[in-house]
């Protein structure tokens, strides 16, 4: 006899769907580390001479912090190097210099290349802008990268760029 009990308890499907990486296997943190220090070595290369010029170095040097405008303008002609150093390697392969030298790669969440305005816009853009901003930019990095250690290993930048960094198949 069927009968619809108001104070039965619930159900619920308790099937377990398994996690499938429909491209590749994602990097390990410790490559994505290499990757992202030889990224970082690059970046203080075109950094310093930009930080210099602008007099942002004559701040940082005395222990006083950058009025807004002045991080803001390093921040946007430091964005531009970065983007003139990585961006065709950005735009071909989805990878930087350090990622190529890893063998990984960005990837959208479907295991493509994303479009280089994705990746401008939505994974690079928004945490550089951030990062600039005094006090709160001190923060974002470590955040940003304790997400590593999620599951899928996705830090905030991938969450907001809806991508993953995976081995890169043709290196392979």
């Amino acid at each position: 006899m069927s009968f619809d009990n108001p104070y039965a308890a619930p159900e619920a499907d308790l099937t377990v769907i398994k996690e499938v990486e429909s491209d590749g296997e994602l990097a390990t943190r410790s490559t994505r580390l290499g990757a992202a220090i030889v990224d970082s070595l690059i970046g203080i290369v075109y950094a310093m001479p930009i930080t210099y010029l602008l007099g942002t170095w004559n701040y940082i040097s005395q222990g006083l912090t950058p009025p807004i405008g002045l991080s803001l303008t390093a921040t946007a002609l430091g964005f531009l190097a970065f983007l003139l150093i990585h961006g065709s390697f950005l735009k071909a392969n989805g990878q930087t210099i350090g990622k190529k030298l890893a063998g990984i790669r960005i990837a959208d969440l479907n295991g493509n290349v994303p479009d280089l305005g994705t990746l401008i816009l939505r994974r690079y853009l928004p945490i550089s802008i951030v990062a600039s901003i005094p006090l709160l930019g001190a923060y974002l990095p470590i955040g940003d990268v304790l997400f590593i250690f999620r599951k899928d290993r996705r830090c905030v930048h991938d969450l907001i760029a809806g991508t993953k960094v995976v081995l890169n198949q043709k290196q392979r």
